[in-house]
């Protein structure tokens, strides 16, 4: 199990992000979570890291931006996105 500090160090680097994120939605897919409830979980992770997470990299500047900006729907595409980048799908 990673620690606080591992996380951070892992999300720091945009490739280890994407990676540490690939490898949850790999866990979730796994377990057998429907692609759209992982969706809905990616969607209330950008909520809490754009408002509550500060960014370590331009790329999640970047993210964090688009998703201050975005209603709903676009919030869930971004998500969906994410999802996909990160899966390699």
């Amino acid at each position: 199990m990673l620690q606080f500090g591992q996380i951070t160090t892992q999300i720091a680097n945009w490739d280890n992000w994407k990676k540490f994120l690939g490898q949850a939605v790999e866990y979730a897919n796994e377990l057998g979570v429907p692609k759209e409830r992982i969706s809905a979980l990616a969607q209330q992770a950008g909520d809490i890291l754009a408002s509550s997470v500060p960014t370590a990299n331009p790329e999640q500047q970047t993210l964090k931006e688009l998703w201050q900006v975005a209603n709903e729907q676009e919030k869930q595409t971004l998500a969906t996105l994410m999802t996909k980048l990160v899966s390699g799908r």
